[in-house]
């Protein structure tokens, strides 16, 4: 994922780049004349949900319609997405992805229920957030020290992802090929679940983004032993990388970006109003800092854009997941 500071320069088209409150053309108001669904594939209180709620209150003003969030969790996103690929193509029914479904889904799945790129138009990759990996209090203080500590017990302990076949899992079960850690994946129907479970002591180490986990590290419940980027962020000087806890040589990177995508035969008239509003969405400077309050970026790729940056995507998570072996049975 490009830096926070490259936001919203590889947007197709540079359309238009009017304040988030503008009205849209005169021919564009026959659409929307009712309210939209935004589908969100994962449970309500984690890090997709959070972004998918800012973006819907500014999609609501500027398209001037009621942009409902429904969350429909389960299969790693999979039901959320094919709930979308069954409705109507018309504009009223978008899906807010992820990395997960729309990158890692076909590349996991033996015999996968959609393709993310036939089955869907795409309206704009949006930006999103690092992946952290956090352990409860009273365990190890590091993750180097925490896999020599799995080593000497044996199946006895777990983590926590999102869902099976999310990024989150896949750069969890690529961190535990190159440490050699012996701990077993349990996967949830979202990150708010996974979190209080580890935070309860039911598992030992959850992966998610860092924005969910800051607050939680702050008040003691937690500890994040690495964040998945090539250095420390700014926003949290203290916390190393996963190379350094890990004490890898090399850069450990794992982004969670979100992309809001549309049934396959909608409209492009219908697209393209979707892509100039939600550019409008997401050069608002109140969202943005909302956003970074969140430890979450603006990163903005509309339309074909969207398209090559899924490609891209996928094409790097390919021989990693091949690597991996068989994730789908979690």
């Amino acid at each position: 994922m490009p830096q926070q500071r490259r936001q919203l320069i590889r947007f197709a088209g540079a359309v238009l780049a009017s304040p988030l409150l503008c009205t849209l053309p005169a021919h564009a108001q026959a659409y929307p004349a009712r309210p939209l669904r935004l589908v969100v594939p994962f449970a309500s209180g984690g890090p997709t949900d959070s972004f998918a709620r800012l973006y819907a209150a500014g999609l609501s003003q500027v398209l001037g319609q009621s942009v409902v969030v429904e969350n429909k969790a389960g299969a790693g996103g999979a039901l959320g997405a094919m709930d979308v690929r069954r409705s109507a193509a018309d504009g009223y029914t978008l899906l807010f992805g992820t990395a997960s479904t729309h990158a890692l889904y076909n590349l996991i799945q033996p015999k996968p229920q959609f393709d993310s790129m036939d089955d869907f138009a795409y309206v704009g990759v949006l930006g999103g957030a690092p992946a952290a990996f956090a352990v409860a209090p009273r365990m190890p203080g590091n993750l180097k020290a925490l896999a020599e500590a799995a080593k000497l017990n044996p199946g006895k302990f777990n983590y926590g992802s999102p869902g099976t076949g999310t990024l989150l899992h896949v750069a969890a079960e690529r961190l535990k090929s190159m440490t050699g850690m012996a701990i077993t994946h349990v996967p949830y129907k979202g990150s708010a679940p996974a979190l209080q479970d580890l935070m309860g002591g039911n598992i030992e180490m959850s992966v998610d983004t860092l924005g969910s986990l800051l607050p939680q590290q702050q008040s003691g419940r937690l500890r994040i032993v690495g964040v998945a980027t090539a250095k420390r962020l700014a926003l949290a000087p203290d916390i190393p990388t996963v190379a350094e806890s890990a004490g890898l040589a090399q850069p450990f990177e794992a982004m969670l970006w979100n992309v809001v995508t549309a049934p396959r035969d909608t409209p492009p008239a219908v697209l393209r109003q979707l892509a100039e509003a939600t550019q409008r969405v997401m050069t608002d400077p109140a969202l943005i800092a909302k956003l970074g309050s969140q430890a979450m970026f603006a990163d903005l790729h509309a339309g074909q854009a969207a398209v090559a940056f899924v490609q891209a995507e996928r094409a790097k998570w390919k021989p990693i997941i091949a690597a991996l072996g068989d994730l789908a049975a979690g």
